[in-house]
Parts: C-alpha cells; sequence; structure tokens
C-alpha cells in the first residue's frame, strides 16, 4: 500500500469506550444464554441420563450416552457458523446477533418441554438430539459474532479489557444455571427433581433470551464494518478454499487456541459436576456450591488477565495458561481425589485460575487474526469446527478415559497434553496484536492524542497493509 495516497486519516473510527461496554453487555447476554443452557445440561446430566436412556442399565454407559448426544450437537456448529459467518459477512453482524439468540431460547425452551423415554420410549432421546442440534447450530453463529462484533465495537487499546467482559456472560450464565440447579436440589426431593423439577430452568431459559433479543434490536452496527462497506463496496466474495491458501497459518493458530481454551472449558464447566458427583461421590448441592464459588472468583481473574493482556500482549497470557495447564493439572486432579473438601476445592481452583487466562484474551484476540473482510465466516467455521473436535466431545472422551482406564487421572493427562501442543503451536506460529488496529481496518480510537498519533503515523495506522495478501 502506498500510504502518502492511499491513506485517509477521516477513515480512523473515534469510539467511545463507554458505548463499548454496552455493547459488551448487550452481546454478553447471549453468551449468557448459551452457558446457562450448557451449565444445565452438565448439572442435571444425571438426571436427564435416567429421564432419557433409563432403558440402557449400566449407569455408567448413560453419562456415556448422555454426553454423546451432548457432543453429536455440536458437529452442527460448523455448519451454522458458515451460514451465519456468510450472512454475518455481507450483511452485517448486528442480524446475525438478533436471529442466534431467539434460536437459542426457543431450542431451550424444547428441552425443557421434552416428554421422557419412558412416556413415548426411542423418540424421547431423538427429541432431545435434535434440540441439542439445534442449540448447536444456532451457537455456530452466536460466539463468534459476539467476539467479532465486540473486537470492531471497541477502542484497540482495550480490545482484551472489553473482549473479557464477554466471559462475563460465560461465567454468569453457567453461575445462574449453577445456582438455580443448586436451589432445586436443595428445596426438591429426588423424586420431583427427576419427574419434573428439571423442567424449570430450562423453560425459565425463554425469558433471558428474550431479554437479549431486545437488547441487540437497539444495538448499531459495528464501526469497522460500516466502515468496510463504505470504503470498499465492491470487494469480490472470497471462496473458503482461498482463505485456507492465503491464511492457512493464521487459521491453524487460531484452530489450536480454540482447541485449548475449548478443552479446559469444557473441563471444568462440563465435565467437573458429573466427575465429582460419579468418581468423587459429592453430593449434587456441595458440587453445585463449589463449582458456583470458583466460577464468581473467575471473573474478576478474567478481568485482571484481560488488562494484562493489553499491556503485556495476549501470546505471554496465553503461554501462562499454557505453561500451568500442562504443569498443574495433574497435581489438580490429584487433590480432587481427596476426602478433604479443602483439598477438592484448591484443586477445582487451580483448574479454574488457569482457565481465567484464555476467558480474559480469547474474545479480544481470536477476531484479530483475520481481515475484516473474511473474519466472521472464518472464524466462525475455525472456532466451531475446532470446539466440536476438542470441546463439545471433551466430557466424552473424560467419561470414555475413566470407563475405560479405570484411571481417575486420565482426564489429567488429556488436559496436559493440549497444553503442551499449544504451547508449541503459539510459541512458533503467533504473534500479538493487543494494541494494534485490526487486519484489513483503520485504527479504533478512544481520544483525540490516539486519533492525531495515526494520523500523523499512517504506517503505523495500517501496520497490517505491507502484508501481500490484503
Amino acid at each position: 500500500m502506498d500510504y502518502e495516497n492511499d491513506f485517509d486519516k477521516s477513515n480512523i473510527n473515534k469510539v467511545d469506550a463507554k458505548t463499548a461496554k454496552k455493547t459488551v453487555f448487550a452481546t454478553g447476554i447471549g453468551n449468557a444464554m448459551e452457558w446457562f443452557d450448557f451449565g444445565l445440561y452438565s448439572y442435571l446430566a444425571v438426571i436427564i441420563a435416567q429421564n432419557f436412556f433409563s432403558s440402557v442399565e449400566n449407569d455408567q454407559l448413560k453419562m456415556v450416552f448422555t454426553f454423546a448426544t451432548f457432543a453429536i450437537a455440536f458437529l452442527l456448529r460448523p455448519v451454522g457458523g458458515i451460514i451465519f459467518g456468510i450472512i454475518g459477512d455481507k450483511y452485517g453482524r448486528k442480524v446475525v446477533l438478533t436471529t442466534t439468540i431467539i434460536m437459542m431460547a426457543f431450542s431451550t425452551l424444547l428441552i425443557g418441554l421434552l416428554p421422557t423415554y419412558d412416556q413415548i420410549g426411542v423418540w424421547a432421546p431423538i427429541f432431545l438430539l435434535l434440540g441439542r442440534i439445534l442449540q448447536g447450530f444456532s451457537t455456530g453463529g452466536e460466539y463468534a459474532g459476539a467476539m467479532v462484533y465486540i473486537a470492531e465495537s471497541s477502542p484497540d487499546k482495550k480490545r482484551n479489557t472489553l473482549g473479557s467482559g464477554l466471559e462475563i456472560g460465560t461465567l454468569s450464565g453457567y453461575i445462574a444455571a449453577s445456582i438455580l440447579s443448586g436451589l432445586l436440589f436443595f428445596f426438591l426431593s429426588e423424586d420431583q427433581m427427576a419427574s419434573w423439577g428439571w423442567r424449570i430452568p430450562f423453560i425459565l431459559g425463554l425469558f433471558l433470551g428474550i431479554f437479549g433479543f431486545y437488547l441487540r434490536r437497539k444495538l448499531e452496527e459495528s464501526p469497522v464494518f460500516e466502515n468496510e462497506i463504505a470504503t470498499k463496496p465492491k470487494r469480490d466474495n472470497v471462496g473458503f478454499l482461498t482463505i485456507i491458501r492465503y491464511y492457512y497459518k493464521d487459521i491453524i493458530v487460531c484452530f489450536v487456541a480454540v482447541a485449548f481454551f475449548n478443552c479446559t472449558n469444557y473441563m471444568v464447566t462440563s465435565y467437573l459436576p458429573s466427575y465429582l458427583q460419579e468418581i468423587v461421590k459429592m453430593d449434587s448441592a456441595t458440587v453445585s456450591i463449589l463449582i458456583t464459588i470458583v466460577m464468581a472468583v473467575m471473573i474478576p481473574l478474567a478481568l485482571m488477565f484481560g488488562r494484562l493482556a493489553d499491556r503485556i500482549g495476549e501470546k505471554n497470557v496465553f503461554l501462562i495458561g499454557l505453561v500451568g495447564t500442562a504443569v498443574f493439572s495433574i497435581l489438580a486432579f490429584i487433590l480432587l481425589q481427596s476426602t478433604s473438601i479443602v483439598f477438592v476445592i484448591v484443586g477445582v481452583f487451580v483448574l479454574g485460575f488457569f482457565l481465567a487466562t484464555y476467558e480474559g484474551t480469547m474474545p479480544g484476540s481470536l477476531p484479530t487474526m483475520f481481515y475484516t473482510h473474511i473474519r466472521y465466516r472464518t472464524l466462525a467455521v475455525t472456532f466451531n469446527v475446532s470446539v466440536s473436535l476438542f470441546g463439545g466431545t471433551t466430557p466424552l472422551i473424560a467419561t470414555s478415559l475413566v470407563a475405560k482406564t479405570g484411571d481417575p487421572l486420565a482426564p489429567a493427562y488429556y488436559l496436559t497434553a493440549m497444553s503442551i501442543v499449544g504451547i508449541i503451536v503459539i510459541t512458533l506460529l503467533h504473534v500479538s496484536t493487543s494494541g494494534k488496529s485490526l487486519k484489513g481496518s483503520y485504527p479504533n480510537v478512544e481520544n483525540d492524542k490516539e486519533f492525531d498519533y495515526y494520523a500523523n503515523n499512517p504506517d503505523k495506522a495500517l501496520w497490517w497493509a505491507k502484508d501481500k495478501r490484503v
């Protein structure tokens, strides 16, 4: 690019941080909706197994089938990512975000209304799977779209800080599921929970979805996308094969980052509750309280790591999490086997602490790996393929490893292996983009001082323009 002739300082985006915080809240509601559902499924997995797979005699096998249903739904996420990603890159981020949250709310309600195996036989697990498939399809465009929207609406120097707010939605949704499940387990008998109590939180999820839809309807389109349309209205559509050909290194980094993030994420949030109940033999109410406390502590930790990433670069924070998980996962699971509740709490907290490094950095970092005109679809597909292979399958793999080997530390070995792969890829291939403008975009600035700096230094503003793939 010829900076002298092509640079137009009027395209530098002035972004109000206060307004950006509002967008974080509106998009975070959808993330809360997604993880409210996932949290419920995890906490109520034992009851779901009894209601929908009652024909299976072996309790361990029931759990395998239950988590298999959880995992199979993730196969639809890449399909949702392709469809919603193309729509998002062509028609805007907002239209996708208002659609996916309604679909998620409806699928959550559907699961809460399903008849059981004793009522309709084999159709019960089939309908359960269909509900999970709809959930997977809609979330295929939800989380990637939320990340892209926040990244494109935030000041560059606060992108990770504000992006970490999206994970507050994740943790808040999970905490809400935990608290609600815990209250139901406390106030209702086992028979009442198995009969109708488990349905209540799934039905209530509908109202969270409606509230999120109301907030998202009021959002403006992201300034980066509007700038893209205004300055490059005739850009040709780029096919996925072309994207892979020119951006394969970025795709590899994103794929691996999503893999170790979600392997850790689903291990802690989706598998651990069942692990503590089935393997460690803790009661449901205690598990709910324990996980809720750890998730609550992770909120300020995620915000802290988001701010840290804006100061020292997200690559360094990635490596803190990866090295920590690789070194301490086995110790954490050893502590979980203890008869002391204190040691169990420490074990869960160790896993939650290193998960928080990813929670604080991934939402603000993953969108920076791709250029504006291909950002949504490339991130959506890469994210969801990786989640489908290594995220949604984590509870199933962990359950199967324990069942096959009889070793309660098997999930820790899996986490350690994933982290080692992550360390290699991030160290060799990833370059930090904290504080820089998004690829393919003019900077997002918060004040006149930042505007003047980039206006007088176009090579800093369009640092990515030297890349001949643009």
